[in-house]
């Protein structure tokens, strides 16, 4: 449907500082020529799209502009409530967090939303239990987690079965 489209749009360039014409393409699984029909109906409705051309080009919102266009769907709002692994979340410390999260998300989803969401948390639930089969503390996951969040490259060796060295 266009307007979903046009909706995504706005989105992935709100989400992204410039995409290209392809890359949105292919996103959203429309032709090239698509993306340039809905690019101008955007810019006709006084949606701020540009385009820049050349190597470095794509489409980009003026700088600043957001909208505030936060209307989930059912099936999104169902897919974040599938319950995560505890002991994933524990090992990477982001329990209390992801806690948190899930209760300002609930808050900001309107009211008959609310319980279809509650439905799917205590109705789902994916069993992680050969997660992790130990207990103890594994020291190289904080750095891991460090290295992933500042886009850092590890190098990690394989010694023999539950030992690395980072």
């Amino acid at each position: 449907m266009r307007a979903d489209r046009l909706i995504s749009i706005i989105l992935l360039l709100q989400n992204n500082e410039k995409l290209t014409t392809k890359a949105l393409a292919n996103e959203l699984e429309v032709t090239e020529r698509t993306i340039h029909r809905d690019m101008e109906a955007l810019s006709r409705t006084g949606i701020p799209v540009f385009a820049k051309r050349g190597k470095n080009g794509g489409w980009s919102l003026l700088e600043g502009y957001r909208t505030n266009i936060t209307g989930l769907k059912d099936n999104e709002i169902k897919s974040l409530f599938i319950s995560p692994s505890p002991r994933l979340l524990n090992d990477l410390g982001l329990t209390t967090d992801w806690n948190k999260a899930r209760q300002k998300l609930i808050a900001s989803i309107p009211r008959f939303l609310q319980k279809n969401a509650n439905v799917v948390w205590n109705r789902i639930h994916v069993d992680t239990s050969t997660w992790r089969q130990s207990t103890e503390k594994i020291e190289f996951f904080k750095i891991l987690q460090q290295a992933i969040w500042s886009e850092r490259k590890l190098q990690m060796k394989y010694k023999r079965a539950g030992s690395f060295i980072l």
